[in-house]
């Protein structure tokens, strides 16, 4: 059942890349694909037949996928491969720490240093007059 349901979460994505979109997420992993082989890949399901031969993609690591999506600015696509770790891997946000199959989303990342400001960082307000 989980290949299944990491099938229909790759079509669900491939519905929602447009040919715009392919091109975008083609540039943003230029440096993983040949560019021989970028002219190849069409459609957004010869980009995920692409990125599973050469293991940056298959149904427990979606790191690399969500690292596209976040640098691409496809917040829809990112949430989609989200909620497919959650719900069918069943990794939280809090477990996905440990683990090397996802990396932790920028939000998550950057608000523990918002929360610690280094000195530098913290404004001096000059006393009341």
């Amino acid at each position: 059942p989980a290949m299944a349901e990491y099938r229909r979460l790759l079509e669900e994505l491939a519905q929602n890349i447009t040919a715009e979109d392919l091109a975008q997420l083609k540039s943003a992993c230029r440096e993983d694909i040949p560019s021989g082989e970028s002219e190849a890949i069409a459609t957004s399901h010869h980009w995920f037949d692409f990125l599973e031969r050469h293991s940056k993609l298959d149904r427990d690591n979606l790191s690399y996928i969500e690292h596209i999506f976040e640098i691409s600015r496809r917040p829809d696509l990112l949430t989609m491969v989200v909620q497919y770790r959650t719900q069918v891997l069943k990794i939280s946000e809090e477990d996905e720490v440990d683990t090397k199959l996802t990396r932790i989303p920028s939000a998550k990342k950057y608000k523990d240093i918002i929360r610690q400001p280094s000195e530098e960082g913290i404004i001096k307000l000059a006393p009341p007059p």
